[in-house]
């Protein structure tokens, strides 16, 4: 338990009274992706050579049981990440031969993505991975809780969405050394939340 956290607050009223950043949603969700992520981390840069942003647009490239093949806008916005970020990572995971682009037959000018042969071989051998070490997580809970979990993400992931989508936020100017200045954010970033102390 913190030690900033007062005893005569209740623990589970820590998260809705929140004393510190320890006690924030975001802050215990992103050591959480550290902690258990950093595994999934590991494997991919240490077993199979690629990073775990390239892991991510691999992934989502691979998804539901067969590959599919997609915009580049369309990855970046299903995968959370900007333009320019996701557009770097695509631009490796072709260099690696993972990706390909490929001209739609209707618009020679519309480029499509698609996982090559080595990258659908390679979401072979990292998924199932990936899949133990969550399932391993999730073993701290039981059967029930687990669904629960499953249903309250959902309903925070709708109100973030609702929440990112206001706009109006400041976003940080790096040229002046990180001061925010008063712009339109995007509703959509890299999982990089103001408050998660990431």
């Amino acid at each position: 338990m913190p030690a900033s956290v007062p005893a005569s607050v209740p623990a589970t009223s820590r998260l809705n009274q929140p004393q510190s950043i320890e006690d924030l949603l975001l802050y215990r969700l992103s050591c959480l992706l550290a902690d258990a992520g950093g595994i999934v981390i590991r494997y991919c840069e240490g077993q199979f050579g690629i990073t775990r942003r390239e892991w991510r647009l691999l992934a989502l490239l691979g998804a539901q049981g067969a590959p599919r093949e997609m915009s580049s806008s369309e990855l970046a916005q299903l995968a959370h990440l900007d333009r320019p970020r996701a557009s770097r990572t695509i631009t490796a995971l072709v260099d690696k031969k993972l990706v390909s682009r490929v001209a739609r037959p209707d618009d020679a000018r519309q480029v499509t993505l698609a996982l090559t042969a080595a990258g659908e071989a390679l979401y072979g051998e990292i998924f199932p991975l990936t899949k133990q070490v969550n399932l391993e997580l999730l073993d701290a809970l039981e059967d029930k809780e687990v669904a629960q979990l499953g249903d309250m993400l959902g309903r925070l992931e709708q109100r973030s969405r609702q929440m990112a989508a206001r706009g109006g936020l400041p976003l940080a100017d790096r040229r002046r050394g990180g001061s925010g200045r008063s712009r339109q954010a995007p509703a959509q970033g890299d999982a990089q939340v103001a408050g998660n102390g990431k």
